[in-house]
């Protein structure tokens, strides 16, 4: 398995059905393995006492991954954690994370926040998607 990709897979709760479709998606890629080392919406990490146990638990996923995924939809610039993460994606490692931005299936909008920060950005699309976290994770 050493060519498994770890992702740390950015996303708002409230937007669950465009990561549940990212990762429907990965999971039907064929030749690519991955595993997801985003927060679930049951963990535990949602009932932090505070922002820093949050943010903490936020580090220690993305710590295992090689690539951080996010979804560049206009949502994502309204959120309270994008930055956050993005910060700690660039700046908490000693190696930074570098970032995949996916411009939403059908989107007009997207997150100019988003997009600045990353390494690269690509559309809804499978063999783009997964090219490109392949192409990140060297």
């Amino acid at each position: 398995m050493a060519n498994t990709c770890n992702l740390f897979i950015s996303h708002a709760w409230s937007y669950g059905d465009q990561y549940k479709g990212l990762v429907k998606l990965l999971d039907a890629a064929e030749g690519f393995t991955y595993s997801n080392y985003s927060v679930p919406k049951d963990d535990p990490v949602h009932d932090a006492k505070n922002e820093r146990e949050l943010y903490d638990a936020i580090k220690k996923q993305m710590s295992y991954s090689h690539v951080v995924v996010i979804l560049a939809g206009v949502y994502s610039t309204y959120s309270k954690w994008i930055n956050k993460e993005i910060y700690i994606a660039q700046k908490e490692f000693s190696t930074r994370k570098p970032i995949l931005a996916i411009e939403p299936w059908g989107s007009e909008r997207t997150s100019q926040v988003v997009k600045n920060a990353a390494d690269k950005i690509v559309k809804w699309n499978t063999n783009s998607i997964v090219s490109a976290i392949k192409e990140l994770k060297k």
